[in-house]
């Protein structure tokens, strides 16, 4: 989320110990799509989808295409749905490249006229198999929750690109895909620039260096601290990162908490970290403090 509302701000950030958003492999294999949607000369784009998921296009029939391609002076893409492509490969890899050239070429159209284009874009992605890879091929079932949640979370990126746009014509899947674009484009600049920007970490990968601006968030029990350890009675060690957090500012501290978290598809309130009680009330700022019986959750600043 902090991610999604730097990139729409154009907010320059910095993800330590972490990937930045579109270098996510489930990012890339989604841009490419919509790359090829956008550009259907975009070569790279088409190779790195052809078999995202697999379709059983092995070296030797994408080197084929590729011949064909070139000797005939057009796209991948098009040699898709060339006639004479058939005379080249056996029928059961045309008849599989000819599918999916069809594939998408019905999509760039659909998308064109369709006035809401984030629901066909889903639709789309679902039609490929690729969300059904992604359950496949995750490792654990964290890995797939978050692979699952970033796929979500650049859908919401493109329907916000839509909500915010002032003009009809800025409102286009081509004008929110070369947004998209350029982000992926502006992040990858960042990320070579040794530039000012917001430093995203966790606590473990602050430890030893400092700002003069530090904002910690999700003060809340079973977060900081972790569930986990409040069940195995073993806080230490998170009060220890707690402190490793605080005495990262330099100048000004602010420590936030949700009023509510999802969790299990599921709205639930959270409590205050326990945490929050034990910092010096003569170093703390807290204007809404007098109204916790009323609201426990308060974003709450330190200085």
């Amino acid at each position: 989320m902090l991610e999604a509302q730097l990139r729409q701000l154009q907010v320059p950030y910095k993800l330590s110990g972490g990937q930045s958003f579109f270098a996510r492999s489930e990012i890339k294999d989604i841009m490419g799509y919509l790359r090829l949607i956008l550009n259907p000369e975009d070569d790279s784009a088409f190779l790195r989808i052809i078999n995202t998921p697999k379709r059983g296009m092995g070296p030797a029939t994408l080197e084929k295409l590729g011949l064909f391609a070139q000797e005939h002076s057009i796209s991948l893409l098009a040699s898709c749905t060339h006639a004479g492509l058939a005379h080249v490969l056996p029928s059961k890899a045309y008849g599989t490249i000819k599918e999916f050239g069809e594939f998408i070429e019905h999509y760039t159209r659909e998308l064109d006229q369709h006035p809401d284009p984030v629901p066909i874009v889903r639709q789309m992605i679902d039609e490929t198999g690729y969300i059904d890879f992604v359950r496949s091929d995750a490792k654990t079932p964290q890995q797939e929750k978050n692979r699952i949640d970033n796929i979500d979370m650049l859908y919401t990126s493109i329907q916000s690109l839509i909500n915010r746009a002032e003009e009809d014509e800025d409102r286009t899947i081509d004008t929110i895909i070369r947004k998209l674009v350029l982000l992926d484009m502006l992040e990858q600049q960042q990320e070579e620039e040794n530039t000012n920007k917001v430093n995203l970490m966790t606590l473990h990968a602050a430890k030893g260096l400092e700002f003069d601006f530090v904002y910690i968030m999700g003060l809340e029990e079973e977060m900081l601290p972790h569930r986990n350890s409040i069940m195995s009675e073993t806080i230490e060690e998170e009060r220890r990162l707690m402190y490793v957090g605080i005495t990262r500012a330099r100048r000004e501290l602010t420590l936030t908490l949700a009023a509510q978290r999802r969790a299990g598809g599921q709205m639930r309130v959270t409590s205050e970290s326990r945490f929050l009680d034990e910092l010096p009330e003569d170093h703390v700022d807290w204007p809404a403090k007098a109204k916790k019986k009323k609201s426990h959750q308060r974003p709450r600043s330190g200085r």
